[in-house]
């Protein structure tokens, strides 16, 4: 079988990339706080709420960023194969996960690696590893 090419994009990887990098070093260089967006979310919704204002502005950005696109001719569309029942329960084993590792994908692959943390390296070789298998199970084994 032949890989699907068509959306084989290195620029746009490349660059958003290195703009998910950027973004990850301006957090933690001016406000001190790491881009993980688990741990984000988590503080914004418990209390003390004495840091809401930069969580907001960042959770705003990261809803507000498809809407923008879409308002200029660039319409995020994806591809979800799978009804209401099993988004919402990846996301609760996708939140159950994060509270397991101490962590999401990108607080521990963007950030946490960066600083040299070894426990960020075992966690996303975890999160990778998981992934790879999850697809061979359901492409080879499953036949989804």
């Amino acid at each position: 079988m032949l890989m699907d090419l068509g959306n084989f994009t290195p620029g746009l990887s490349l660059a958003g990339g290195l703009l998910i990098g950027a973004a990850a070093a301006v957090l933690v260089l001016f406000n001190g706080r790491i881009a993980g967006i688990s741990g984000i979310l988590g503080g914004a919704l418990s209390l003390p709420r004495n840091d809401m204002a930069w969580r907001i502005t960042f959770l705003a950005g990261l809803v507000g960023a498809p809407i923008l696109a879409n308002a200029f001719g660039n319409p995020a569309t994806p591809d979800i194969q799978a009804g209401w029942g099993e988004i919402l329960i990846a996301g609760f084993l996708v939140g159950l996960g994060t509270r397991y590792a101490g962590g999401c994908t990108s607080g521990h692959g963007v950030c946490g690696i960066s600083r040299g943390a070894i426990r960020s390296l075992i966690a996303t070789a975890t999160f990778m590893a998981a992934g790879c298998a999850t697809v061979f199970v359901q492409r080879h084994l499953i036949g989804g």
